[in-house]
C-alpha cells in the first residue's frame, strides 16, 4: 500500500484507493532451519505475482516476486539462500560421520592400528553420536578400507582418502564456527597421539583434514603441537 505523507494523513485517501498486492502461489515444501525461529520448521517456497490495486481490487499486473520461502510457524519470508543452512537434525549427523572419517584416516594412516589408538578413536567417535561404535567395529573398517583400496598402514594419504575427507569435511565447514573446525581436528591429533608421537602419514593425514575445515597452514601446525600438551 502507498504509504500515508504528514502527520494528518490527508493522502490516507491514496492509500486506500490505490495499492499493490502480492499473490502467493506454492512451488515447493520441505523442511528447514529458520533463520526466525532459530530452529527446525516445515516451510512452503513461494513465486508472487504483484498487481496494482484500485480500491482493494486488483487491476494491473506489476511483475513477478520471489521466489521466497515461508516458515510455516512463523509465516515470515527469507531468500531462498536460507535453505543452504543445514537443519539441526542433517548438521548432527554432518558432524557425526565427520568425527568418524577423521578417526577412521587417522588409524588408517597410523601404521599399526593399536589397541590405544582404537580406544581413543572409538570414545571420540561414540561421544560424536554413534553410540555403538567399538574398536572392533573401527578396526574392521579399517582393515575393509585398506582391502579396498590396496592401502597400506602407514601410506601416506593418498587422492582417494584425501578425497573422502573433503567430501565429509566441506560441506560442514561453512557452517562451523572457528572453534568447531579446530575440535575436530583436535579430536583425530590426539587419536594420532594415543599410541606415540606423530607418524609422518599421521601429519599428513591431519594436514588434510585442516585444509578441508579451511583453517590455515599455520593454525594447523599450532593446533597439531597444542594436542601434544596434556590438558
Amino acid at each position: 500500500m502507498l504509504p500515508v505523507r504528514g502527520p494528518d494523513g490527508r493522502a490516507s485517501w491514496l492509500a486506500r484507493i490505490l495499492g499493490t498486492r502480492t499473490a502467493w502461489t506454492p512451488v515447493g515444501d520441505g523442511e528447514f532451519f529458520c533463520p526466525g525461529c532459530g530452529g527446525d520448521r516445515n516451510y512452503q517456497r513461494l513465486t508472487g505475482r504483484r498487481r496494482f490495486t484500485l480500491l482493494g481490487v486488483p487491476v494491473l499486473p506489476r511483475g513477478e516476486t520471489g521466489p521466497v520461502v515461508e516458515c510455516a510457524a512463523c509465516r515470515r519470508h527469507f531468500g531462498t539462500d536460507s535453505l543452504d543452512h543445514p537443519t539441526t537434525t542433517r548438521f548432527s549427523a554432518m558432524l557425526r560421520d565427520a568425527v568418524h572419517t577423521v578417526a577412521l584416516a587417522v588409524l588408517a594412516a597410523s601404521g599399526s592400528c593399536s589397541r590405544t589408538a582404537l580406544e581413543a578413536a572409538a570414545g571420540t567417535v561414540r561421544a560424536a553420536g554413534f553410540d555403538d561404535c567399538t574398536q572392533e567395529q573401527l578396526n574392521a573398517l579399517v582393515e575393509a578400507l585398506a582391502a579396498d583400496t590396496g592401502r597400506v598402514y602407514g601410506q601416506p594419504c593418498g587422492a582417494g582418502l584425501a578425497i573422502e575427507l573433503h567430501e565429509a569435511l566441506d560441506p560442514l565447514a561453512a557452517h562451523l564456527a572457528p572453534v568447531g573446525r579446530e575440535s575436530i581436528l583436535l579430536q583425530g591429533a590426539r587419536i594420532a597421539l594415543a599410541d606415540g608421537p606423530y607418524t609422518p602419514a599421521e601429519r599428513e593425514v591431519l594436514t588434510t583434514v585442516g585444509a578441508a575445515l579451511t583453517i590455515c597452514a599455520d593454525d594447523v601446525t599450532r593446533l597439531l603441537e597444542s594436542a601434544r600438551t596434556p590438558s
